[in-house]
């Protein structure tokens, strides 16, 4: 199995509603994203790649236009701007595009990541 992955960098805002007053997240606060789209093949198409990384442009494109010093929450709506959304939010925009993808990361933190995955059990 062939796996290619890229990074991408974007900034916004937002704020978890519903939880505790003294919850950090509970305030309106920002984050400096970190997206990581991961993409497998069990074998490479005609020019040697699972996919072109030239071709992971257009996702760039998307986050800048969606998501970059956007605030999440007018994105979300009900649904909580968590990590774990925006990662389901990505993995759903990246494989109606291209089928080799896998899994989705975001980043808040340094420390933290958040992955989307689908189960492979049947």
């Amino acid at each position: 199995m062939f796996t290619i992955s890229k990074q991408f960098h974007f900034s916004a805002s937002h704020q978890l509603l519903g939880l505790t007053e003294d919850h950090p997240c509970s305030r309106l606060h920002g984050h400096n994203y970190v997206v990581e789209v991961e993409l497998q093949a069990q074998e490479l198409n005609q020019h040697g790649f699972v996919r072109d990384y030239h071709d992971l442009k257009e996702l760039k494109t998307w986050i800048d236009e969606t998501f970059d010093h956007r605030h999440l929450n007018d994105h979300f709506g009900d649904t909580p701007s968590t990590a774990e959304n925006l990662a389901l939010a990505i993995y759903n925009w990246c494989i109606e595009r291209w089928p080799e993808t896998t899994a989705t990361r975001v980043s808040e933190t340094p420390k933290t990541w958040a992955e989307y995955k689908p189960s492979t059990a049947s």
